[in-house]
């Protein structure tokens, strides 16, 4: 049944990270073409945010290193097509290729951006300023990702000014968006609350913050609903909940954007989203991989068929 509930935005925009961050953890290579298929019938369900790939050197990611393949295929794709690029020479490849959506992803702890970027939180936001200059000299649309905003597996709980800090300087760069990142899914929705109230005291608008729950407690949606109800208006999901959390080998992963549509369609939230469509998308791409969607809604509605 659709039972809106009070003071609960009217239409949200998912940002659908599946092609990127659900299959970049995929242990062996997804052929070219499948991903090309995944992305065309991901946008002919309705989705009309679809991160495709990353420009990240193939020693880190190997997974997509046919970046510079996929990206000419999905030419005809009607949807804006993000892109992530680690430094100016992932840039250059994708601005190359023609991306108009562009992303950086930083770190709210300095360990973590140690190990994933290879340096400071400090020094990671000065690689940043010329990408994010760029782009947006180029017309470009740029998002800020930001990781560990809610815990981290090596600092433990990460202090909400903290994230403030980080997320203030990603959007003085120049970032058009924020995304925050619970990337080993500890958060619960009065964390969620409460550092979107300091983010609003500090000066950034909600209007410009989306969220990127992992389901690693089974918390995402409790989490999303939260955000919801602060006015948050961008959800991240991947479809048929793809991707893991490499720091909890038994985590859910990404939230299943299956999952999401179901809540928000019973909540009278209008996506745009055909679930239907979806669901049949997340099943092939299942088949593609030879296992199971862990999305429970994707199993309760292909059981049902």
């Amino acid at each position: 049944m659709n039972v809106p509930a009070p003071g609960l935005p009217a239409r949200v925009r998912i940002h659908e990270v599946g092609a990127r961050d659900g299959l970049q953890n995929e242990k062996t290579a997804v052929p070219t073409e499948v991903k090309a298929e995944f992305v065309r019938r991901l946008a002919a369900s309705g989705l009309t945010t679809i991160e495709a790939t990353s420009f990240v050197h193939p020693k880190w990611v190997p997974q997509l290193a046919d970046a510079e393949q996929l990206f000419p295929l999905l030419s005809d794709v009607d949807a804006d097509l993000p892109v992530l690029v680690p430094n100016e020479r992932g840039l250059d490849r994708a601005l190359a290729l023609g991306a108009t959506r562009i992303a950086v992803f930083g770190s709210a702890t300095e360990t973590f951006a140690s190990r994933n970027l290879n340096r400071t939180v400090a020094e990671s936001l000065a690689m940043f300023e010329p990408v994010v200059a760029r782009a947006r000299q180029g017309g470009a649309h740029v998002r800020g990702y930001l990781s560990m905003c809610f815990g981290d597996p090596w600092e433990g709980a990460v202090p909400v000014h903290q994230v403030v800090s980080v997320a203030k300087a990603l959007l003085d760069l120049g970032c058009d968006e924020l995304s925050l990142g619970d990337t080993i899914g500890v958060a619960t929705p009065g964390h969620v609350q409460a550092l979107l109230c300091a983010l609003n005291e500090a000066g950034v608008p909600t209007d410009r913050i989306g969220v990127h729950f992992h389901d690693t407690y089974g918390q995402a949606l409790s989490n999303t609903l939260a955000a919801l109800q602060h006015g948050v208006t961008t959800v991240d999901a991947s479809a048929g909940g793809l991707g893991g959390c490499p720091y909890a080998k038994s985590a859910t992963g990404n939230l299943a954007t299956e999952d999401l549509v179901w809540m928000l369609d019973g909540l009278g939230i209008e996506t745009g989203v055909d679930l239907a469509a979806l669901t049949a998308t997340s099943v092939w791409m299942a088949e593609q991989l030879g296992r199971p969607s862990p999305s429970r809604t994707v199993r309760a509605l292909s059981h049902k068929e």
